[in-house]
């Protein structure tokens, strides 16, 4: 077969059938694949079903939302796949729980020079209630002088501190948040909101740019101020991307870098 350079390859008459019968059939499953998937995921966000809890089995979910057992696991293989549902072979499928081991590095994504990771030691700066300013409020999606709590992270990394965070959420999904309470938290922060809130995080839109230090950040990094830092702004997001956290990081670059989302996953196979 040969084709004229330059020339716009067509594909086959089949393909080009936008609206035959494969296409309404397949339409038809998709609809009904993301119907199941955005019912479980009002379940999960009414607490119906919480972190570490099996659901019910594939055939009582597939007659409560009148579906096909096919359809049923397509959207439950969807859901695996986004990490928000774990399959568990002759125990059932679970709620996926943000344990240190499994979660920690799909979303701390710091690393030494050359690849070497580690668990940063995590140092309470400061913890404040406030009212949402409009950045924070237009990431939120909350009314821009909302209640927050805002609070400042130290994460040390080799013994040193490298990444100052600072991190704004909704007063209203943390009822009874003190400062005592996340200093002394015995987990990773996720894994705190999921246990004491039920804030269960299954995903982060991330973008970076740089900064210059503060004087916060000049005495805990050990640079001058004005000095260049890498800047991570996360809105980490719960079921139906809702919002439910803003954090703005600033990175010590002298020692350690930003890998992204591509980089962390191929780390994790």
């Amino acid at each position: 077969m040969q084709f004229e350079v330059g020339a716009e390859l067509q594909p086959p008459i089949w393909m080009r059938q936008r609206h035959g019968p494969l296409d309404v059939v397949f339409d038809r499953l998709r609809r009904g694949i993301e119907e199941v998937k955005s019912a479980i995921l009002a379940a999960l966000a009414a607490g119906e079903w919480k972190g570490g809890e099996c659901i019910p089995s594939e055939k009582r979910l597939a007659e409560r939302f009148g579906v096909s057992i096919g359809t049923l696991r397509k959207a439950i293989d969807e859901l695996c796949a986004e990490n928000i549902l774990i399959r568990h072979q002759e125990l059932g499928t679970f709620v996926s729980m943000h344990q240190r081991d499994r979660h920690f590095f799909r979303f701390f994504r710091i690393v030494r020079r050359g690849g070497d990771k580690a668990y940063p030691v995590v140092t309470l700066i400061g913890f404040k209630k406030a009212r949402a300013s409009r950045e924070a409020a237009a990431a939120l999606g909350i009314d821009s002088g909302a209640r927050v709590l805002r609070f400042v992270n130290g994460l040390a990394l080799h013994g040193k501190t490298v990444l100052i965070e600072h991190i704004t959420v909704p007063e209203a999904l943390f009822p009874g948040l003190t400062e005592s309470k996340l200093r002394n938290r015995p987990n990773t922060l996720y894994n705190f909101y999921q246990d004491g809130f039920g804030i269960n995080v299954v995903e982060t839109d991330e973008r970076v740019s740089v900064a210059l230090a503060n004087e916060l950040e000049s005495a805990q990094l050990g640079v001058e101020v004005g000095a260049p830092l890498l800047e991570i702004r996360r809105i980490a997001y719960s079921y139906h991307r809702s919002a439910v956290e803003l954090r703005i990081s600033r990175l010590n670059t002298e020692e350690y870098e930003y890998i992204g989302t591509r980089a962390a996953r191929d780390d994790q196979k």
